[in-house]
C-alpha cells in the first residue's frame, strides 16, 4: 500500500498556532488594518448599555482597545504567543483581558453577550467551520450577538477562505437570527467587496 503523504509542517498549517506566530514575527498580517472598522464604531456608539465581549483570534486586537476605552468589558484571546505579544503592546494601559488560548478550549468564566468576528473564522480551514459554529453558539447567552465581517466569496485556497452566504447561513440558522446585513465601504485590500457585516442573534 502507498505510505501516506507527509503532514504540512505546523508553520504551513493556519490550524496550528507556529503558522500565525512566523507571521506576525515577520511582520506579515496584510490582515490587520491597524484601525477600527467603520461598521464596528457605529455599532458600539449605538449600543447601550456596553456588553461582556469576547473578540477571538483578536491578533492585534486593535477593536479591543477601541471597546474598554468606550468601557465595554472584554476578552482578546488568541492561541498564537506572537499574536498576543503584539496585541500586548497594542492594549497597554487598557483594561482589556488578555488571553492566549485556544478558542476551541477556552473555558470563560461565564458565557458572553457579544462575540466579535473579524478575520477569525476566514482563518480557519474548512473543516473547522462546524465546530466553529458550535463553540459560539456555547459561548453567547441567549440573546446574545454575534456581529462582524464574514468573508463571503469562493476563495477555497487560503487564509482567507472565502465562504459563500448559504455556508454561512447553514452554519448558523440552527442556533442565530440575522438581523443585519450590509455592505461594507472600508475593507482593507486583501478582503475588499468581498466582506458583508453581519449581525446574528443567538436564539
Amino acid at each position: 500500500m502507498p505510505s501516506a503523504p507527509p503532514s504540512k509542517p505546523p508553520e504551513q498549517r493556519p490550524e496550528h498556532p507556529d503558522f500565525w506566530c512566523k507571521r506576525f514575527g515577520e511582520g506579515c498580517t496584510p490582515w490587520d488594518a491597524g484601525r477600527v472598522p467603520n461598521a464596528f464604531a457605529a455599532f458600539v456608539a449605538s449600543q447601550q448599555p456596553a456588553v461582556n465581549t469576547l473578540i477571538p483570534g483578536c491578533g492585534s486586537a486593535w477593536e479591543a482597545a477601541f471597546l474598554a476605552e468606550s468601557g465595554w468589558p472584554v476578552t482578546a484571546l488568541d492561541f498564537s504567543p506572537q499574536a498576543v505579544a503584539s496585541a500586548r503592546q497594542v492594549l497597554a494601559g487598557t483594561a482589556v483581558d488578555l488571553v492566549c488560548a485556544d478558542f476551541f478550549t477556552f473555558e470563560p468564566r461565564q458565557t458572553y453577550r457579544l462575540i466579535y468576528e473579524r478575520a477569525f473564522l476566514c482563518a480557519l480551514p474548512r473543516q473547522l467551520w462546524a465546530d466553529w459554529a458550535r463553540r459560539v453558539a456555547e459561548l453567547l447567552s441567549p440573546g446574545g450577538r454575534l456581529a462582524g465581517f464574514f468573508f463571503l466569496c469562493e476563495q477555497p485556497k487560503g487564509p482567507p477562505f472565502g465562504i459563500r452566504p448559504e455556508q454561512l447561513d447553514e452554519l448558523l440558522a440552527p442556533n442565530f437570527e440575522r438581523l443585519e446585513d450590509a455592505a461594507v465601504d472600508d475593507s482593507i485590500q486583501v478582503f475588499a467587496g468581498r466582506e458583508r457585516w453581519q449581525v446574528w442573534r443567538r436564539r
